[in-house]
């Protein structure tokens, strides 16, 4: 169906009821302007970072969490077919993240490697032998790449960092000690730091080659974290944590 503007100014509520059964072209000046289209509820969740108990109908496909981040000015993260809608982090989280970036920043200076820093998609796919298999994007706060040549003709990083880094908030403690936990293993990333300001404290995970658990350190304020893929890179918490 055509209507033009001023018909649907008028009867808007008419034209509402009858795209639930066609779609409406809106005309302007006999030129087709916009189309009113029926929406249909999506059958899955976004799962709110500060949500605790979800229960997801089905898992999404890679082209669906697309159109969402497509359509939206949020950011979303994708993990085994769940989507993630990330709250806007803290200042306290962000004096932290700084802090440690900036000590990676120096470090990296003298290395082929480099750090980057949130926002910036991270396309991984687990155990599959390729991304459209298993498709997972995440934004992780802080990560250390050294295969840029996975970054693709769309400026998209679909590599395996050697070094992720993730600070905690109340909103974000589950998905990033579980959800991303298992992701980074099976998709294997050698190292993950899982950092903690509310008792400032440093969870640091070593993977081996075969894709499990080599080991697994805590660190406290007093201690002096000492990275397991990178000799002499290493940060004493006072200094991560001497803003906040």
């Amino acid at each position: 169906m055509r209507v033009n503007t001023t018909d649907l100014q008028n009867a808007f509520g008419k034209y509402l009821s009858l795209a639930e059964k066609e779609d409406i072209i809106i005309t302007k000046k006999g030129k087709s302007v916009a189309k009113l289209i029926h929406y249909n509820e999506p059958d899955f969740f976004i799962v709110h970072e500060e949500l605790s108990n979800y229960q997801s109908t089905r898992r999404i496909s890679y082209e669906e969490y697309m159109a969402l981040v497509n359509s939206s000015d949020q950011r979303y993260e994708l993990i085994d077919g769940e989507v993630y809608l990330m709250a806007s982090p803290s200042f306290k989280h962000q004096v932290v993240v700084n802090e440690i970036s900036g000590h990676f920043y120096n470090y990296f200076k003298r290395n082929p490697c480099r750090s980057l820093t949130a926002p910036l998609d991270v396309r991984l796919f687990g155990y599959a032998s390729k991304f459209e298999e298993d498709p997972n994007v995440v934004q992780p706060d802080v990560i250390v790449i050294c295969d840029d040549d996975k970054v693709n003709e769309d400026n998209k990083y679909e590599g395996t960092p050697t070094l992720i880094v993730e600070v905690l908030s109340p909103s974000s403690k589950g998905k990033d000690m579980v959800a991303k936990l298992n992701l980074y293993m099976k998709s294997g990333v050698p190292e993950y730091w899982i950092v903690n300001p509310a008792d400032k404290s440093i969870l640091q995970y070593s993977f081996t080659p075969e894709r499990d658990i080599d080991s697994l350190k805590t660190f406290t304020k007093e201690d002096t974290i000492k990275s397991s893929a990178f000799e002499g890179l290493e940060i004493a918490l006072e200094d991560a944590f001497s803003e906040i």
